[in-house]
């Protein structure tokens, strides 16, 4: 299904199928549902936004896009450009590895290996962009980046017959919890709680919420193996959203991450990176039932909403690779 076209254009995404899933709801108590972003043109539901912003900064005459990475984002930005007929630069840290490299490179991006995590990456971004006629396309922290992300929660709206009792996030940089809140917030359901799902080792949100200002975690403490989530420092819309609703921070081991993709595959027949690993173990594991006792979530609870943000980074034979990494094996 295409997606209905905003200020003229049609954007690149599509309407994504929300489905409910039945070992989802048994794990949680409740009917569980799932928006999958993971079938996505670029496989995440990053080209929302970053299509949007694209579409903005092509409009305006850019002749080069450049975008920092740690995978998705790029994808997006690398898809988008190819649509519009645009020359791409994708900066990627070293630890995305080898598959949104190979990826991207299909798409027709120039991709430069830079830096070992996404900050290092984007400050080379930054200095690429600022060759006359590039643009720089910010993988989370834009206005318009939320507004595009906002889409997801007006086709909820569309296709859920009542508001769920929660919605389940994974947060990285903060541009999809930014782009939920302001959905949110378009359609009169402000008053949902969002459940924001990381993994310890890229837990700056966590980090941010708890000092009640932007933290940015160091190096040493940048060890999670769910790339696309490590962020050093939050947008500071991320920290925004969280006074304007009801943000509930949950934040899980890699090996629960990891494990969750696994069950998920079994269960739902898809693969997910660990990224999205964080959401779902949030659900696996018991932790909501464990808000709900704890009078931070209502019960009984209306059904749940997971958003399936994306499977872009991940392969099989990299799944095993991560379960023998973390000692899971």
């Amino acid at each position: 299904m295409a997606a209905r076209p905003v200020g003229g254009q049609k954007p690149f995404h599509v309407v994504s199928p929300v489905l409910e899933s039945l070992s989802l709801s048994k794990a949680v108590g409740t009917k569980v549902f799932m928006k999958l972003e993971n079938v996505q043109p670029s496989g995440s539901f990053k080209i929302r936004g970053i299509g949007h912003l694209c579409q903005d900064a092509a409009k305006k005459g850019c002749r080069h896009f450049v975008c920092s990475s740690g995978g998705n984002a790029g994808l997006a930005a690398a898809y988008a450009a190819r649509q519009l007929g645009l020359p791409i630069t994708v900066v990627v840290p070293s630890s995305s590895g080898p598959t949104p490299v190979r990826k991207l490179e299909e798409l027709g991006a120039t991709v430069e290996v830079y830096g070992k995590v996404w900050d290092d990456a984007n400050r080379r971004a930054q200095e690429l962009a600022k060759a006359e006629g590039w643009v720089s396309i910010h993988p989370f922290d834009h206005p318009l980046v939320w507004e595009g992300h906002a889409s997801l929660v007006r086709e909820l709206k569309d296709s859920l017959e009542a508001k769920p009792g929660a919605i389940v996030v994974a947060v990285g940089g903060g541009g999809l919890l930014a782009g939920v809140v302001a959905g949110l917030q378009q359609v009169g359901w402000q008053d949902v709680p969002i459940i924001a799902a990381e993994t310890w080792g890229a837990h700056s949100f966590h980090e941010a919420l708890k000092a009640g200002r932007l933290v940015t975690l160091s190096d040493a403490d940048v060890t999670s193996v769910a790339t696309c989530l490590v962020a050093k420092t939050v947008a500071a819309r991320a920290l925004e959203c969280a006074r304007e609703c009801q943000v509930l921070s949950q934040v899980v081991e890699d090996a629960e991450a990891v494990r969750a993709v696994e069950q998920f595959l079994d269960d739902e027949r898809l693969l997910v990176e660990p990224a999205c690993g964080a959401p779902l173990a949030v659900l696996y594991s018991g932790r909501l039932q464990r808000l709900q006792s704890e009078g931070r979530l209502p019960s009984p609870l209306r059904s749940v909403l997971l958003v399936v943000c994306g499977g872009s980074n991940i392969h099989t034979a990299q799944l095993r690779a991560l379960k023998s990494q973390l000692g899971m094996e």
